[in-house]
């Protein structure tokens, strides 16, 4: 049989095959804009996302013996405000989990309604990002938009909604909207009244690996593929979580996509003091606590593609040999940060330069800069009392040997990379093919299906020489937090 995960990305969106064994059979993929109306501002066209997957759906089925498809699940971005009106159809472009526009709206939720509120109503305070904030920036800013809502979705639901009819949503991803009760698995009162919403508008909810509905009718003529049933889904991170093994209590995987995560799976609910990191439900039907940077493979990006004009990766990294030999700084913060400053002012900055640095430097500095900033997650993570050895890690960023080993040495973790690296792709199928029955559970099928291929060793050394470079690191935020405020106002 065939099983199907559809990846919906910031910038692309990509459909995997895999079958009852966990092999990968084909993938396809297509690439797609965001729009950035404002500085800080990030919005995409629902109906892009839609297209795009159709015609990846195509490509990819094309190359498959259509009759053996049964399942179809997905992994999506998470926080994403999308709208439907009556007839269902999006009022507005979403707006993205890295749109920096609601500061104010954040800071009433954190300052006015109270993190302890906050905190004892969903297990998380306010985040730009989130989607509460976002409800309450469009409730002032556009009242005839938020007054038209009949329905409220996150991305990937959209597209199951496309090709179901159905609205539904899952734990992972409804954790990231500050509307649900964590801990309890429902939507919480509190926060749908302090919103001015009701029940009604929002997705029914499941766990990632339950059925929700089969394709339409239409959809099943269009794809040529029958009596197909699609499964909830879950978040970006979770899936990925599930497509590297990372299930069970005591796991952690490390995401370098466009943003950074390191996700850390446990069996009961659990909260850092301080709400620096997110308390959400993982896909496995238990939760995790999770450190978000919002820029961490997209500052390599950035840096490559609009600063030096160039296309190969590998080239600027291949002279690279000296790990924590470096006096640049980096500060990854090229779309404000989430985990642990949450603060959209913040600024990406490079500091340290001389005379002498190098691009070799400057490179060095950003992959640098990026697991410094997960490592300020994982410190609280380990204040909490949790204690880690061993990460997987997935994502773009991660296919960089010369990454891979600053990450393990900057975090101080054997870092894992795994056989087959498909992300919340692989994850998306592995939640299809339990939902139909193939396998028995996620803890079973993951495991069976995420092969080790590799182990990256932290070495002493240079692991205390990162210490003492993360010392320095660690100030610079502080140092520069009331400049960053001053720079957004004249923006």
């Amino acid at each position: 049989m065939i099983y199907i995960g559809i990846d919906l990305g910031t910038s692309s969106v990509k459909t995997l095959a895999m079958d009852e064994r966990g092999r990968v059979l084909h993938s396809a993929s297509r690439e797609f804009d965001v729009e950035y109306p404002q500085v800080g501002w990030a919005e995409q066209d629902p109906l892009v996302w839609y297209e795009s997957t159709l015609e990846c759906l195509d490509e990819l089925l094309a190359q498959l013996d259509r009759t053996k498809v049964k399942g179809i699940s997905f992994g999506g971005q998470m926080h994403g405000l999308v709208i439907l009106d009556e007839y269902d159809k999006p009022i507005r472009n979403c707006i993205l989990w890295n749109d920096g526009r609601t500061a104010e709206e954040t800071n009433y939720l954190n300052e006015v309604i109270g993190k302890d509120r906050l905190a004892k109503y969903t297990g998380n305070i306010a985040f730009a990002g989130f989607t509460a904030p976002k409800l309450l920036w469009l409730k002032k800013q556009e009242p005839e938009n938020f007054h038209a809502i009949k329905k409220l979705m996150l991305p990937k639901d959209y597209l199951a909604y496309m090709l179901t009819s159905i609205h539904s949503t899952d734990y992972s991803d409804a954790s990231g909207m500050l509307l649900l009760d964590v801990e309890h698995k429902r939507y919480s009162k509190e926060m749908l009244q302090i919103c001015d919403i009701t029940e009604d508008i929002m997705p029914k909810l499941y766990e990632s690996y339950e059925v929700v509905g089969v394709l339409k009718p239409d959809i099943e003529n269009r794809l040529g593929i029958y009596n197909v049933i699609v499964a909830a889904g879950a978040g970006d991170n979770a899936a990925a979580a599930i497509g590297t093994g990372t299930v069970g209590n005591g796991q952690c995987n490390i995401s370098l996509g466009t943003s950074g995560t390191i996700f850390i799976t446990s069996d009961s609910f659990r909260m850092d003091k301080n709400n620096a990191l997110h308390s959400f439900a993982h896909a496995d039907g238990a939760y995790h606590l999770m450190g978000c940077i919002l820029s961490a493979a997209s500052c390599n990006s950035w840096w490559v593609e609009e600063i030096l004009g160039e296309t190969d990766f590998y080239e600027q990294e291949k002279d690279i040999k000296r790990l924590a030999h470096n006096s640049v700084y980096f500060l990854p913060y090229l779309m404000g940060e989430r985990s642990p400053h949450n603060d959209p002012n913040a600024r990406g900055c490079f500091i340290g330069l001389n005379a002498t640095t190098t691009r070799k430097d400057m490179v060095q500095a950003i992959y640098e800069g990026v697991a410094f900033a997960l490592k300020d997650s994982l410190e609280i993570a380990k204040n909490e009392g949790v204690t880690l050895t061993t990460t997987k890690i997935c994502g773009g960023g991660a296919k960089s040997q010369v990454w891979q080993d600053i990450v393990a040495n900057v975090l101080n973790l054997e870092v894992e990379t795994l056989v087959n690296e498909e992300g919340p792709a692989l994850g998306a199928a592995i939640l299809a093919a339990v939902a139909a029955g193939e396998q028995p559970d996620l803890e079973t099928a993951s495991k069976r299906i995420a092969k080790v291929a590799k182990t990256i060793y932290p070495d002493p050394e240079t692991v205390a020489k990162y210490e003492q470079k993360y010392a320095i690191y660690r100030q610079l935020y502080p140092a520069l937090k009331d400049c960053f405020s001053q720079m957004s106002l004249s923006d």
